[in-house]
């Protein structure tokens, strides 16, 4: 028999339920796909994330730690621990009550030409020199400062605005702890004249063999090179990642100085999740903030806090949650617009069955079933 002579012949009824057998789970197939893609993209998106927030952290509790280890380096130097040594023989005899009188006469003429060859001898000395050399060799140390046991500056590389420190608090927590020292590290502070954050790092200088304490090496630390090395991180196009404090003020963001004592929103968003060990460790949270975009927001700890009090800072990074979607978004509308199409193809088809079979019907009536039956009607 010649192929062009061949027919296939099915009911209309039969097709639309091989139809509706094939394309309705097709079809919802791939929309559960879809989703699943959405979710999955969602997980993945939170990961990076994660990854992101935890590797800034690390890299600012690296800053932080290799400031304080170059501070430690000078005040363990040869040069700081003679000078200190050689300055406290001066308060050998002293009571500390006449120590103190001593330091605030200088202190009260610290600004006028009274105490300028002291202001000049503390300056040049040679350790001065030595300090202005590190400080060419590290440019993170802006301004460097060696304290006698009485908090009185011994050499410092920038005129001190004070000439003795005995009286300030950050002094006073250093200079105490059992008699050995403890490192200091303040808050974070901006200089609004050259524009730039900074930390004052203070760093016990300690008697060789006794281990007592017998005075101080202090540094002012640029921060710039952390936060540049923060801002350079891109999140997307609608991204951004910065530091908080553990009350969710903003200390460092592009365009935002500590001074201004911003919230971040974000990390109201994450306060709960930072409350328990399953969302800590899980570093993310979809929420959704007060311009009711939802947002992807990542979080880390620097851990800082245990060594430095002043220092309870922790990495949030947010970026828009349909940026995050977004390679999936197109799958999902198509599939939901192949499940309309699909539905809207089978009810039309359905529709079209039904009106036939009806049609079919009362053309297999005989002509007279057709009178009868409008006899009855019009009766």
């Amino acid at each position: 028999m010649p192929l062009d002579t061949l027919e296939f012949r099915a009911s209309l009824k039969k097709i639309l339920v091989g139809l509706i057998l094939i394309l309705v789970p097709l079809t919802v197939f791939g929309f559960y796909v879809a989703v699943q893609g959405d979710t999955h993209m969602r997980q993945v998106g939170g990961e990076n994330m994660r990854s992101l927030t935890l590797t800034a952290a690390e890299a600012t509790s690296q800053f932080i730690a290799t400031s304080v280890r170059d501070v430690g380096v000078l005040a363990d130097a040869p040069g700081p621990v003679a000078a200190v040594t050689a300055a406290n023989q001066q308060y050998a005899h002293l009571s500390d009550d006449a120590i103190l009188t001593k330091l605030a006469s200088i202190d009260q003429t610290w600004d006028t030409p009274q105490a300028d060859q002291l202001s000049i001898r503390i300056l040049t000395s040679d350790l001065a020199h030595q300090l202005r050399r590190q400080r060419d060799l590290n440019p993170t140390l802006l301004k460097l400062s060696v304290l006698d046991a009485a908090g009185a500056t011994v050499a410092a590389t920038d005129r001190p605005a004070h000439y003795a420190q005995s009286d300030r608090e950050a002094w006073q927590a250093m200079s105490a702890a059992g008699g050995h020292g403890a490192i200091r590290v303040s808050d974070l502070r901006y200089d609004d004249q050259r524009q730039l954050h900074y930390l004052s790092v203070g760093y016990p200088i300690l008697q060789e063999g006794t281990g007592r304490f017998i005075g101080a090496v202090t540094a002012t630390i640029d921060m710039s090179p952390l936060f540049a090395q923060l801002n350079r991180r891109q999140i997307g196009r609608t991204g951004r990642l910065f530091l908080v404090r553990d009350d969710g003020t903003v200390i460092e963001a592009p365009q935002v100085t500590p001074s201004m004592k911003l919230k971040s929103e974000e990390f109201a968003a994450i306060r709960d999740a930072l409350g328990s060990l399953r969302g800590r460790e899980a570093g993310y949270i979809f929420a959704t903030l007060s311009n009711r975009e939802s947002y992807l927001i990542g979080f880390a700890d620097t851990r800082l806090k245990d060594a430095y009090p002043n220092l309870p800072w922790m990495v949030v990074a947010s970026q828009e949650a349909r940026e995050v979607t977004e390679p999936v978004r197109g799958m999902i509308t198509f599939a939901v617009l192949i499940m309309i199409l699909a539905f809207l193809m089978l009810s039309l088809l359905a529709a079209y069955v039904f009106l036939h079979q009806k049609q079919e019907l009362e053309d297999i009536e005989t002509p007279e079933q057709k009178a009868k039956h409008l006899g009855s009607m019009a009766a």
